[in-house]
């Protein structure tokens, strides 16, 4: 067998030398195939979008009591809307019954209504309420007469809405003054059938309608 000459032999290394490095070669890239990974980021980017915050209602909550109310009232003034005026705001004085029987208290309440064409603020603090019970010319009972910790509240009232108090105030059938109020033998009013007229102002405007109420 001739012998084989020194070149070949350097041939033959070279390829195998270069066999083993790609082998190598492939190795390697799969091992860091296994741990980078690098598919994953390209999935994740398809299947999970990064989510939006959702949006927030900023709206203010409407009032509770009557539909139409815009707003709770607040303490504080309504930028970019004006106070409303005497001519717009319709003013009611309310009463839980028409009749009461002997020992029965009438609740009294308010109802405003506002008639204009815009958005106004009013004042509807107890600061602000006056209830007037008054039998003919004879004035029987004011609310502010004996009334404790009286408080301001700004209200906006809607274009068209018509809302009414909460609370009701308690006349507890007695004429009123301030030199009474801790006194426990205030005159109580005539029933029998007699008639009183219930009167309100509020936020400085006075009441637009009377409530007439029997006592028995």
């Amino acid at each position: 067998m001739p012998r084989r000459s020194a070149a070949v032999y350097r041939r033959r290394r070279f390829v195998l030398l270069l066999a083993l490095i790609v082998v190598v070669a492939v190795i390697g890239v799969s091992i860091w195939l296994l741990v980078a990974k690098p598919w994953a980021n390209a999935a994740e980017a398809v299947d999970t979008p990064t989510p939006t915050a959702p949006a927030t209602d900023t709206a203010s909550p409407e009032a509770t009591d009557t539909t139409g109310a815009s707003a709770e009232p607040t303490n504080e003034e309504t930028p970019g809307i004006v106070a409303c005026e005497a001519k717009d705001v319709a003013i009611e004085a309310l009463t839980d019954a028409d009749t009461y029987e002997a020992g029965v208290l009438p609740q009294l309440s308010i109802r405003l209504t506002n008639n204009g064409s815009t958005d106004c603020t009013i004042d509807v603090g107890s600061s602000t309420q006056v209830f007037t019970v008054s039998s003919g010319d004879d004035v029987w009972w004011r609310s502010t007469d004996c009334q404790q910790n009286p408080s301001s509240m700004i209200a906006t009232l809607a274009a068209g809405a018509t809302v009414e108090s909460k609370t009701p105030v308690t006349w507890d059938r007695t004429r009123s003054s301030v030199e009474s109020c801790a006194s426990e033998n205030r005159p109580h009013a005539p029933g029998g059938g007699a008639s009183y007229h219930v009167d309100v102002q509020i936020g400085g405007f006075e009441g637009t309608v009377s409530k007439q109420i029997l006592l028995y």
